[in-house]
């Protein structure tokens, strides 16, 4: 994957978004004209996945005197342990100061939603995954958790910005919405297939009106070659998708002789969920996965200076002195 572009906002430059006590502490420090050398180490509270750390490699670029400054880290999407120093910082401690927060925070949402991602992958066996929790976010952070959701595993998403960042093509083609528009499944994938551009795969989503088994059939009739494949997203009011619905649509495909087409699966699903279809031997191309992703838990991190002017320091019940972690790499 192409190397993101993050570009550090203007409030987190600022400070607006930093816990007012580094502020405070910011501006006492420079009434007194205290400045030292100080090396800051970020670990997580618990394994997983780490991500998060472009993001704070861009921040860190903007703000760290270049000849007077030091910066190791692991890369993004590396497997991470329980308290395992993950970054370590050596500069001037007024320049990255004000910063603990936002870097402490952008990385324990980034490898949560990494983390979540990453074990749907690992229980899907191979079946792509698709990110699409942005509707279960803050807008201003749906690209951010896309894009976590693709160094988890994921091959898609469907946000725009979150694609964007991982240099990819947003995966979807129709809400619901769009089919109780037009009053017709059928029409709708007609009119997708007519104005979008022919590299977007046309997927139809079939269970608004009719049987999906019937209406994985009506499209498939109508776009023949032309249609890459059909979601099930039954809603829970319909008993949601099951196993035996998936294994109907396909034998039924077949049978019609659109053995070329796929089914994509998506609405609550979790890892147990994946499981579930892949214990049966339900034959699943793909899941869309939303809550699971955008809901996953923050993985807390703590930054702590390790030492002041080279000499080795430590709050009571951390080891003074720099951690030693050989997995760690310098940042340019």
């Amino acid at each position: 994957m192409k190397a993101p572009e993050f570009k550090p906002t203007e409030a987190v430059l600022s400070g607006e978004t930093a816990d007012v006590y580094f502020t405070y502490t910011m501006e006492i420090l420079r009434r007194e004209g205290i400045n030292p050398v100080a090396t800051m180490e970020v670990f997580p509270s618990r394994a997983g996945i780490l991500c998060g750390m472009e993001e704070v490699k861009a921040l860190l670029t903007r703000v760290l005197p270049k000849n007077r400054s030091e910066v190791w880290a692991l890369s993004e999407g590396e497997v991470m342990d329980h308290k395992e120093v993950v970054l370590r910082v050596t500069a001037p401690y007024q320049s990255y100061g004000l910063y603990e927060t936002a870097i402490v925070g952008i990385l324990a949402h980034c490898s949560g939603w990494a983390t979540a991602a990453r074990q749907c992958v690992d229980v899907a066996r191979g079946i792509p995954i698709i990110s699409f929790g942005a509707r279960h976010v803050h807008p201003s952070v749906a690209g951010v958790m896309d894009y976590s959701a693709i160094v988890g595993g994921c091959t898609g998403c469907s946000s725009s910005s979150g694609a964007n960042l991982a240099s990819i093509q947003p995966s979807g083609t129709m809400p619901h919405a769009m089919i109780l528009i037009m009053g017709d499944t059928v029409e709708a994938t007609l009119a997708f297939d007519k104005y979008m551009p022919p590299e977007l795969p046309r997927t139809s989503l079939v269970d608004t009106f009719k049987d999906e088994a019937e209406e994985s059939l009506r499209v498939a009739e109508a776009l023949r070659d032309r249609l890459g494949a059909v979601r099930l997203d039954t809603p829970s009011e319909r008993g949601r998708v099951t196993t035996d619905l998936v294994k109907e649509v396909r034998v039924r495909l077949d049978m019609a002789g659109f053995n070329h087409v796929e089914i994509i699966v998506s609405g609550g699903i979790d890892p147990e969920r994946i499981l579930y279809f892949l214990g049966s031997g339900a034959p699943v191309d793909g899941f869309g996965v939303g809550s699971y992703i955008s809901g996953g838990r923050p993985i807390d991190f703590t930054a702590d200076l390790h030492e002041v002017d080279s000499m080795p320091i430590a709050k009571r019940g951390r080891t003074p002195g720099v951690t030693s972690n050989p997995r760690l790499k310098r940042v340019p």
